[in-house]
């Protein structure tokens, strides 16, 4: 009897998924075909289980789950690690401007902090407005080459327009005192007392968001590269 049901069963299958098979594109296709076998091995695991054969029964039922994406099985057997980066964002703090990177997607958001447009968004600003506030980061050497990298990220063109001399504004970050521990937190996206391991994946992560060779930022590759080496010194 369990035979023959287990035959109907395989049956009532093959004649879903060949309706289906003629229009689905690959994609739905394998999306179907792996949701029709979990729903199978958990039946298949209830007619095992009513039939008193629970060692089969309960190996079958997580086998289904799993398929299913409903249980942990298939991550555990592959060591799975949860992705620490998704929503981490970095900040780099200057005498006038607050900036943000999302380790995600890379982009770049900025909260003016001094001047003329002080408590306004970067995003917010005119090619107009920026070129102006810009000009005013000149009193504070870190804080223009911040804006500067937001600028290189938002408009291309924006060293010929604002006449800025780009080869020279690409140097590595001036100093202004040894950087302390809080603050290389922030700029790694990390919380205090992280081990070193997470320290240095943030910092590759990071690096290959803003190194200079893949276009990105001097400014920023440098503060990263000093706030690995502050947190790796004090561990």
């Amino acid at each position: 009897m369990i035979y023959f049901i287990i035959g109907l069963l395989v049956l009532t299958a093959l004649v879903t998924f060949g309706n289906r098979f003629v229009s689905a594109n690959p994609a739905v296709l394998a999306k179907n075909l792996k949701t029709l076998a979990g729903v199978f091995l958990i039946l298949l695991a209830g007619i095992f289980a009513v039939t008193g054969r629970f060692i089969l029964a309960v190996p079958m039922l997580g086998l289904g789950l799993s398929v299913l994406g409903l249980s942990g099985l298939n991550r555990l057997s592959r060591g799975y690690k949860p992705n620490k980066s998704s929503g981490q964002r970095s900040r780099v703090r200057t005498a006038m401007v607050e900036m943000e990177l999302d380790h995600d997607t890379g982009t770049m958001t900025g909260t003016v902090l001094a001047g003329g447009f002080q408590g306004r968004r970067l995003d917010d600003l005119s090619e107009t407005d920026l070129e102006a506030f810009w000009r005013e980061t000149a009193q504070d050497g870190q804080s223009q080459k911040l804006v500067e990298a937001y600028l290189d990220r938002r408009l291309a063109s924006w060293r010929e327009n604002f006449q800025a001399d780009g080869a020279e504004r690409q140097g590595s970050a001036a100093g202004t005192g040894p950087m302390t521990d809080e603050e290389a937190y922030q700029i790694l996206g990390l919380a205090r007392g992280a081990g070193d391991a997470e320290i240095r994946a943030a910092h590759r992560r990071l690096m290959m968001r803003v190194h200079p060779d893949q276009g990105g930022s001097g400014f920023l590759a440098a503060k990263i590269n000093e706030a690995k080496d502050t947190l790796l010194r004090r561990h």
